[in-house]
């Protein structure tokens, strides 16, 4: 007898996990508007010097400043502020292309982001000084767009966001 109860239990407990997984996929696949607590500022007049300046010296075109690009990353910005995460992506079913896309940024596009940085300066180097960020700097793009928002909580977070476009 105990073992039928066991197998029963074992049983109840697959179906209710089941049934709490597919739940739980389904909440996921339902997009949830995300509020966005946090306000963000422009600050690609500040950082399109210093990254034309090292543009300019491997020999690469500049860059201008691109409306859709920086609202697209005023928009990543606020979000990760917001959240209190930095990252690329933010949620299921997060997708890079079609959020700048839907901010109007022509494509191919690359995205910087950065946390805890207290100035234009600091970001724009810590950029520099990684590899990958430097990469996506002197790309093949023609306009950018820089943000930052903090967080608002006590600790204040700074987030930074640049998107390079092809305007």
């Amino acid at each position: 007898m105990i073992f039928e109860t066991t197998l029963v239990t074992r049983r109840d407990a697959l179906r209710l996990a089941s049934l709490s997984l597919a739940a739980g996929v389904a909440s996921c696949a339902t997009k949830q508007p995300l509020v966005l607590n946090a306000t963000g500022s422009d600050q690609t007049a500040a950082a399109l010097p210093l990254v034309n300046t090292l543009r300019a010296k491997k020999g690469l075109s500049a860059l201008s400043i691109d409306p859709a690009a920086s609202t697209a990353a005023i928009y990543q910005a606020r979000r990760m502020a917001s959240l209190h995460k930095m990252a690329h992506l933010i949620g299921f079913g997060d997708d890079f292309g079609r959020r700048v896309k839907a901010n109007g940024v022509r494509l191919p596009a690359a995205e910087n982001i950065a946390e805890g940085q207290h100035s234009t300066d600091a970001v724009v180097t810590a950029w520099i000084n990684s590899p990958h960020h430097l990469e996506n700097m002197l790309g093949p793009y023609s306009g950018l767009g820089v943000a930052l928002a903090y967080d608002g909580s006590s600790n204040n977070m700074p987030y930074w966001s640049m998107v390079l476009s092809s305007s």
